[in-house]
């Protein structure tokens, strides 16, 4: 199951594509909003009820991205990949027969928990290796990966749309959706287990730098320093801001028009998923990139300050034009998308290269966090505002600005990181046994 090492000569722009081919069929999570209408209506439920799938998957990922972060640096990225492939393909077709037989708790079994560790395993299992084969460039590089996770909804949001609308939208059809999915899933990510290849040693360009230069943290030093914490509230309370509007997506916008002339429907609101999607991929490529030139804390600080900008300007106006809503949201998703992918390379700065993946790994248990409380926030703050009588825009005024306070906790988390003290650093000599020890096992 070990990835074959890759030969002289080999491209390492092959590892990028490897990587989206994952990716880009996990990023199936982000269009969970598609489900959620048709779920409401043939199994009776809530909107916090229908969120429950996705909102488990989320705090999945991050549990299996933390206890399974040291497994894939040890077995790699071909046995991380295989292992992603089998759960979250898996998770669809438990879905499909819980969808079949209207059993909901087997749907969020197999979507929320199963398919979540797929999630976990399948998002963290390229970082490492693309980081060691782009060292120059390691904010480009995961941007490069990483954006196939925000772009799969881009797939996936019109494909489901397109699925329903021919299945139908009863509990036949989406378990015949869910399939699929599950199928189509498994021989797309196959590709990226065949692709995957590993660095032959820490220069994978002749004269470039080195992989494992600089400063090194291990995973468990790394979890005792307040840079790390610092960063699990920055990537928590960014997340959570652009996670509620994701998952509430197609149904927010209709809300948010339906008292207007122009009401959106329910197509347009697929569409306008999709619209998000593509923000939150291009975000990540072109934020994590642009974080390569101006450093992880100022891009950061522009994620977490305009992003505050655009919530207050949705709360107070983003009513009165749907062009203004959709900009500012836009806004939004692109540095949700940009957080996420410049994460990686933030955490390599501080803590280097060492144990990177299961650093990143544990860091994604804000991202759990922050998958329960937005959407909690975002869907219980509507559901009891509908109860009270309150409809349109008034359903989301309140989560909006609870919004706007998140992201200013995370701005200033992100002012307090500072160098890692060096009583956290390994110590050379320690440093160089273990990357010799290591090498054969990552480049097995």
């Amino acid at each position: 199951m070990s990835p074959p090492v890759a030969p002289p000569g080999w491209s390492r722009w092959l590892v990028p594509p490897a990587a989206l081919s994952v990716h880009l069929s996990i990023g199936q999570a982000y269009a969970w909003s598609v489900f959620k209408p048709p779920l409401e209506s043939a199994l009776g439920l809530s909107g916090t009820q229908s969120a429950l799938p996705f909102q488990l998957a989320i705090v999945m990922l991050g549990l299996s991205a933390a206890f399974g972060g040291t497994l894939v640096e040890r077995n790699g990225p071909r046995w991380a990949m295989t292992v992603a492939l089998v759960c979250f393909s898996s998770g669809f077709l438990i879905s499909a027969l819980g969808a079949a037989t209207e059993q909901y708790w087997l749907i969020v079994l197999g979507y929320g928990f199963v398919g979540g560790i797929g999630l976990g395993i399948g998002y963290i299992s390229p970082v490492s290796t693309l980081i060691k084969w782009f060292p120059d460039r390691p904010g480009m590089a995961t941007g490069i990966a990483i954006m196939g996770f925000g772009g799969g909804a881009l797939i996936a949001s019109p494909w489901s749309a397109q699925m329903l609308e021919s299945f139908g939208s009863d509990s036949s059809g989406i378990a015949l959706a869910f399939l699929v999915h599950g199928l189509s899933y498994a021989v797309f990510m196959t590709l990226g287990v065949l692709l995957v290849r590993v660095p032959r040693g820490e220069r994978p360009v002749a004269g470039g730098p080195s992989a494992v230069e600089g400063v090194q943290v291990s995973a468990r030093s790394a979890v005792r320093t307040p840079q790390f914490w610092c960063l699990w509230v920055v990537l928590c309370m960014n997340v959570t801001a652009g996670i509620g509007i994701l998952e509430k997506a197609a149904p927010m916008i209709r809300d948010f028009f339906s008292d207007t002339s122009t009401p959106v429907s329910v197509s347009a609101a697929a569409g306008f998923v999709a619209l998000l999607s593509a923000a939150n991929m291009a975000g990540r490529i072109g934020w994590s990139s642009a974080s390569d030139l101006i450093g992880r804390k100022n891009v950061y600080r522009v994620y977490l300050g305009v992003g505050a900008l655009m919530y207050g300007l949705i709360a107070l106006i983003g009513d009165s034009s749907k062009p203004l809503f959709v900009l500012c949201a836009l806004v939004i998703l692109s540095f949700y998308g940009g957080g996420f992918a410049t994460i990686p390379a933030y955490l390599k700065d501080l803590f280097g290269t060492y144990q990177v993946g299961a650093i990143h790994g544990r860091l994604l248990t804000a991202w759990s966090t922050a998958g329960v409380l937005g959407p909690l926030i975002v869907n219980w703050i509507a559901d009891r505002q509908e109860e009270a009588g309150k409809h349109g825009s008034a359903l989301y005024t309140l989560s909006l600005f609870i919004m706007i306070g998140l992201l200013a906790v995370g701005f200033v988390a992100n002012e307090l990181v500072r160098p890692v003290h060096p009583r956290h650093h390994i110590p050379a000599q320690r440093k160089a046994a273990d990357v010799e020890r290591q090498q054969p096992e990552s480049a097995a």
